[in-house]
């Protein structure tokens, strides 16, 4: 599978590692480059300097191929847009947007995008684990 992540902060430049590792084709884009170093020092796929709400960049990176598109930025806006762009402009079958808020992931989820909430995920852990349930 082709693969784009937008955004190279701990989560992304992981998943970009773990994605290449498994035999899949990356691009990663990210505003700032200094961002790049959460990438594995073996990564071969593309890291691109520019923003993922930018038409332009995402055809430079290659969105018209992509089978999936992750919005992994620290902005629940940013990627909330960006995953809109990617799934309803380009048609990428596959599209996923991390949103801190639960509120806004609960009515991203309902409005039909894919999102995950880490703040939702970790407290759940949390409680599992102050209950007993394992981690």
């Amino acid at each position: 599978m082709k693969i784009i992540i937008m955004g190279c902060g701990r989560v992304g430049g992981r998943l970009a590692g773990l994605l290449e590792e498994a035999g899949h084709d990356v691009a990663v884009l990210d505003m700032d480059p200094y961002s790049f170093r959460w990438l594995p020092a073996n990564f071969k796929g593309k890291a691109l300097v520019g923003d993922g709400t930018d038409e332009e960049v995402l055809r430079k990176v290659g969105i018209e191929e992509a089978d999936a598109f992750v919005s992994s930025t620290q902005g629940d806006n940013r990627n909330v847009m960006a995953a809109q762009i990617a799934k309803h402009t380009f048609n990428v079958p596959k599209v996923v947007s991390r949103i801190y808020d639960p509120l806004r992931e609960e009515m991203y989820h309902e409005l039909g995008l894919e999102t995950i909430s880490p703040t939702k995920v970790s407290a759940q852990i949390l409680l599992d684990v102050i209950l007993g349930k394992g981690a």
